[in-house]
């Protein structure tokens, strides 16, 4: 019924098409904001001329997109304990800089865009990775992540830098990569609008539902995917249906997190999180049995537990319970609409 899902190393796993092949003391210090347009890479740093040995502490931003949120950044921030904050993106510029960099006592904070495979796979980007304290992964289309990044020494150091304790953050499609599952949106053709639910529960087996795994090695986010702008774009239909995919294909203990706009979770290595912003975070799970699901037809009797906590709320992610705040339900989709 379904590929095989595989360790993501090289390869991709597209659920509705094929697989396809995919084909630090770094850059000099300085005061000021510089690019290195002779690579192919961007880098912009601002900050001190001179390294720092802080002692960053581990724990995990997940935003969900829209306006950044100053109360997750600074979370970030006092985890880099006054070290270097790495933005990490495909496209756009350096605009983060000067926002982290007025928000929070940091020793420097830089940018890196790196938009090919190429980018990513340059020595001294890699080594710029090495000596970051904090990490973002600002938002854009995680299929340029998927795309440029795997397999190459972004990857690496990426997880890495998880190891070791460093801090990591995303936004919207830098949260999108940070679960064990990811949906990919490779198979979008340019163009093409956001995947909407109606679309996904309507044809789970499209081609544009394609997903990838362990990209990022996160254990507390073992057996999770994640998505983004989830009340506003109302994308919990969507999120259901990748987990019913993965949940009747290889991991039946799967998870799903949904974030809303100006909204962020912010989860320490333990589990316990909380819930900060002006929106929701939703937490759901699969409850069996998993569904049947065939090529060309809706998603039909697909039932999952959910958990809704807003702002102020807790929850924890280690028993997947016990919500302050919290709301819960059973939520479920039949004949490929959404059904209280």
């Amino acid at each position: 019924m379904l590929l095989k899902l595989m360790k993501l190393t090289m390869k991709p796993i597209f659920f509705g098409g094929i697989a396809v092949g995919c084909l630090g003391a770094a850059l000099p210090l300085s005061g000021n904001a510089q690019t290195r347009s002779e690579h192919p890479y961007q880098y912009f740093r601002t900050g001190a001329a001179t390294d720092v040995a802080p002692r960053p502490m581990a724990g995990f931003a997940l935003m969900g997109g829209g306006t950044d949120l100053d109360e997750a950044f600074r979370w970030l921030c006092t985890r880099a304990d006054g070290g270097d904050f790495l933005i990490l993106r495909a496209s756009g510029d350096d605009d983060y800089n000067p926002y982290v960099q007025k928000l929070c006592p940091l020793n420097s904070v830089a940018t890196l865009i790196l938009p090919s495979r190429a980018a990513a796979q340059d020595p001294l980007v890699a080594e710029t990775i090495a000596h970051a304290e904090a990490i973002f992964i600002a938002g854009g289309d995680q299929a340029n992540y998927i795309r440029y990044w795997t397999g190459t020494p972004v990857q690496e150091q990426l997880n890495a830098a998880i190891k070791r304790g460093v801090p990591l953050g995303g936004t919207s499609a830098g949260l999108a990569v940070m679960g064990e599952w990811v949906y990919s949106a490779e198979g979008d053709k340019p163009g093409d609008p956001n995947l909407d639910s109606a679309t996904a529960m309507m044809n789970p087996m499209g081609l544009r539902i394609t997903l990838a795994h362990e990209f990022l090695d996160i254990p507390i986010l073992k057996h999770v995917i994640t998505d983004t702008h989830f009340v506003r774009r109302k994308r919990m239909g969507r999120l259901l249906v990748f987990m019913a995919l993965i949940q009747g294909a290889d991991d039946p203990q799967i998870r799903g997190v949904g974030v809303d706009e100006q909204t962020a979770v912010l989860l320490e290595p333990t589990g316990k999180a909380m819930v900060v912003g002006k929106g929701t975070a939703a937490f759901l799970s699969p409850l069996p049995p998993a569904p049947k699901i065939e090529t060309g037809k809706p998603l039909n009797r697909a039932s999952f537990d959910l958990q809704t906590v807003p702002t102020g709320g807790s929850f924890d992610f280690s028993n997947w319970c016990c919500a302050e705040a919290n709301t819960a339900r059973s939520i479920g989709i039949e004949a490929g609409e959404l059904r209280p």
